[in-house]
């Protein structure tokens, strides 16, 4: 099967043939440490058949060596199949690092995967860095209800294991005729055994997907009850926008926890965030400080949410949000296109 040893190892998860974006986030982070362990970095990505260009692009975007896992039984995801399968390239070749992203797959496969390797994992990792004395993997991670940031190192098992926020950081850019291998592996029989199937798929019913959404409206505690949840959807539809939410609101049951935004929901990073009654305690900072453009609605001028926002409105929601959405609407309506 190959003599790849050490080196940094991402994860890099598929759906349906195609490369999720996470996997390039990872990529950036994975070859920002190989440069500084002069390490390899080597993309794994499990599946049933998975087309030559799209590996390549796994090349392009940093890594040395793609591993490709091919099997029917691999097409979808299930944590039986997956972690035996890691778990024998792990033992066979021995890497020093093994990163995943913190979706649903990279947080029911990794901590498998590390009991069966009898290592550690540091979940929800927001930086990563190689510890110039040692060579050891900092691993960095919000604590203590997001009110403080630790740093974990595991100085005597292999690999170093974590999982990194998504849309905690850029994606790496392709580089055209960029070098690097692709090893295509057939998995053993025995690794391929489960006592789960998959029997069907449900998508989520919501108009625009939160975790890949360029635009996205965040309602908190000012929204004050779950019936003035159209104002927020108002404004939502008229920007072409999801809806997110703090915890909170998810608490309250105003929305459901696919909605909620922080360090115990989704990490976001849209180009537009609109927070509409959000207050900005640290937790829910810490999901969503990446967003490229930050616009907040609060009646409260010392809200922690303004130290964020590049544009910031002191006034209660209930009385800007349809305002807003009115305008959004009309502009729309004069430009014959989305507001």
């Amino acid at each position: 099967m190959g003599t790849t040893t050490g080196g940094i190892w991402v994860l890099a998860e598929q759906e349906a043939g195609a490369l999720l974006p996470v996997a390039f986030e990872l990529l950036a982070r994975g070859r920002k440490l190989a440069d500084a362990a002069a390490a390899e970095l080597v993309a794994v990505v499990l599946g049933e058949s998975l087309a030559e260009d799209e590996l390549r692009r796994l090349v392009r975007a940093g890594a040395d060596t793609v591993l490709a896992v091919e099997s029917p039984v691999l097409a979808h995801f299930l944590v039986e199949p997956y972690a035996a399968c890691l778990a024998r390239l792990v033992r066979e070749r021995d890497p020093a690092v093994f990163l995943a992203a913190a979706t649903s797959t990279g947080r029911t496969a990794m901590p498998y995967l590390a009991a069966l390797v009898h290592t550690g994992l540091t979940a929800d990792c927001t930086e990563l860095d190689i510890d110039a004395g040692t060579g050891q993997l900092l691993q960095t991670r919000p604590a203590i209800g997001g009110n403080i940031l630790a740093t974990i190192r595991t100085p005597d098992h292999r690999p170093q294991m974590a999982t990194v926020r998504p849309h905690s950081g850029p994606r790496a850019p392709e580089v055209p005729g960029r070098p690097g291998r692709i090893e295509h592996l057939t998995p053993a029989a025995g690794d391929l055994a489960s006592r789960m199937r998959r029997i069907g798929f449900t998508p989520a019913a919501d108009a625009v997907s939160l975790a890949d959404a360029e635009r996205v409206v965040v309602t908190g505690r000012g929204l004050r009850k779950a019936e003035n949840l159209p104002l927020v959807q108002g404004l939502a539809e008229a920007l072409g926008a999801a809806v997110g939410g703090t915890r909170d609101v998810v608490d309250r049951g105003w929305l459901e926890y696919p909605h909620q935004i922080g360090l115990s929901g989704k990490t976001i990073s849209p180009r537009l965030y609109v927070g509409a009654g959000v207050s900005g305690a640290i937790q829910h900072l810490a999901g969503m400080q990446t967003s490229e453009h930050i616009v907040a609605v609060n009646s409260d001028p010392d809200a922690q949410i303004f130290r964020l926002a590049e544009l910031g409105v002191v006034g209660d929601m209930h009385e800007v949000l349809p305002v807003l959405t009115r305008k959004l609407r009309a502009r729309a309506g004069q430009g014959g296109g989305e507001a």
